[in-house]
């Protein structure tokens, strides 16, 4: 009786193996396209971005302090979701609070953008520090400028795309 259910339970999954593999056969898959096909694309860089910034100069507004930093790439690849992390200390060097504004879209070389840090206000807050970085890496050495000029601008004042 046991060997008759096993012979039945084995005959029974290699029917279902057998008419499993003859429906795959029988349906093709769908033709698919690549979704770069024809457009050129870059990856984003890794390690050490090569940046630019204006140094800027933090507004109070209520409870906040806003400070809006201009970057600019100059590395040959775009970078992925740029970040600046700004830390106030106070008189005797003690770092106080913090704030983080970032990138959410690639950064194009030659391309400038404004980001903006939003830090809740502290009496305490005496002078402040930028550390950049974005999501594969640093920027170790950002180069500080007194101005910045978009390089993916055309002549008629629309960015490339």
């Amino acid at each position: 009786m046991v060997r008759a259910r096993f012979v039945f339970a084995v005959t029974l999954a290699g029917v279902a193996l057998a008419a499993g593999s003859a429906l795959a056969q029988a349906t093709q898959a769908p033709d698919l396209k690549p979704i770069l096909a024809g457009r050129k694309f870059t990856p984003p860089i890794k390690g050490d971005a090569a940046i630019e910034f204006v140094y800027p100069v933090p507004s109070r507004q209520g409870s906040m302090i806003v400070t809006k930093v201009q970057v600019k790439n100059v590395s040959k690849a775009p970078i992925a979701r740029m970040t600046v992390d700004e830390t106030w200390y106070d008189n005797k060097k003690q770092a106080v609070i913090g704030g983080k504004g970032f990138l959410t879209e690639l950064l194009q070389p030659g391309e400038v953008r404004t980001i903006t840090i939003e830090t809740p206000w502290n009496p305490r807050m005496a002078q402040n520090s930028y550390a950049f970085t974005h999501a594969n890496g640093v920027a170790k050495n950002p180069q500080r400028v007194t101005k910045l000029v978009d390089d993916t601008k055309e002549a008629g004042g629309t960015a490339k795309k």
